[in-house]
């Protein structure tokens, strides 16, 4: 368990373009990406670099995306992908996380693909501090996995490859039903799209995550709110037209990892299942949809994971790597960039 006791309660502010400062999680620094103004005024993201050296720098590079109401804190995962010999990067996308600001509307994008300028900006800092070193690993959690993979599909001479955790690559529901929100949701995104949405907020994938109520986790509580941010109409026609993308099939060649629970639970109040089950997304729905990613899709179910499988129980975490090790090993782990490979 990471206990964070300088745990700030307060939005940040920019660091200077280009500056590594300490960051509030021991051994990481952060790093301000600057990305223009939209209607609600200056955004940015951040660049997070954990500062453990790898044992192999020559190991491709991992960069992490966070998923919905989310953003960096596991330092866990990043020692974990250190002690394997990558050096690690999470990305706290605009709006979200160290990059939320008082004036932005939480989490709130009209079009995933606005997210290509952060990760690309991410991914040239990642190049230039690791010139030996072969394109980054991408790594996207739930909301993220669909935004790594859209990004990807878009950029695939940036990436050696994804590890999507739970990638949130449709709807929970039947296909008629989906449809029909979908259809509801467009138009109203021409009138108000920051408008939220009059849905339940649950607090039990909350519950299970944080150390103040059954989980291992310090979050933030502006950063990881206990509901959840409230969904604007804006946000979810952009989700609805990224799950489109994937059902119609995305034409790439990258290998991908897809790690999911090997069950999925919903109940109306917290019950002890929730640390072991998915309890946010349909793991046969995204069984289904995970083909779709790629013409390299390899699905590893994990027993016993929650919707995040690296911030499930440790035996489940280290099921989850040793899953990953091996995926490694067969499509992504070399030690020589291609660059070098071939002028040699």
């Amino acid at each position: 368990m990471d206990v964070l006791t300088d745990l700030t309660t307060d939005l940040l502010q920019d660091s200077a373009p280009g500056e590594l400062v300490p960051d509030y999680l021991p051994g990481c620094s952060r790093m301000t990406l600057p990305l223009g103004e939209d209607f609600e005024g200056p955004l940015c993201a951040t660049l997070v670099r954990f500062e453990q050296e790898p044992a192999q720098p020559q190991l491709a590079p991992v960069l992490q995306i966070h998923g919905w109401s989310d953003y960096f804190y596991n330092l866990v995962l990043a020692r974990a992908w250190a002690q394997r010999g990558h050096r690690f990067y999470a990305l706290d996308l605009r709006k979200y996380g160290r990059s939320l600001r008082p004036h932005q509307t939480p989490g709130h994008i009209e079009d995933l693909a606005e997210y290509d300028v952060e990760i690309n900006a991410a991914c040239a800092q990642i190049a230039q501090e690791n010139p030996d070193s072969p394109p980054p690993v991408v790594a996207g959690h739930s909301t993220g996995g669909l935004v790594a993979a859209l990004w990807a599909e878009r950029h695939q001479e940036k990436t050696s490859g994804l590890v999507l955790n739970s990638p949130w690559l449709e709807l929970p529901g039947h296909s008629p039903a989906r449809a029909a929100a979908e259809g509801i949701v467009t138009p109203l995104t021409r009138v108000n799209p920051t408008a939220t949405l009059k849905l339940p907020r649950l607090e039990n994938y909350w519950e299970s995550l944080s150390s103040e109520a059954h989980g291992e986790w310090a979050l933030h509580p502006l950063w990881r709110p206990r509901k959840s941010f409230p969904m604007t109409i804006g946000w979810l026609k952009a989700v609805f037209a990224g799950h489109r993308q994937v059902r119609q099939g995305l034409d790439m060649d990258l290998p991908v990892l897809v790690l999911l629970s090997a069950k999925t639970v919903y109940r109306a109040q917290w019950t002890p299942e929730y640390q072991e089950n998915d309890g946010v997304l349909d793991v046969e729905l995204l069984a289904r949809r995970a083909p779709k990613l790629s013409r390299s899709v390899t699905i590893a179910r994990i027993p016993k994971g929650m919707h995040d499988v690296f911030a499930s129980a440790e035996p489940v975490r280290k099921v989850a790597f040793e899953q990953t090790d091996r995926w490694l090993r067969g499509y992504v782990d070399f030690t020589v960039s291609p660059k070098s490979a071939l002028e040699e």
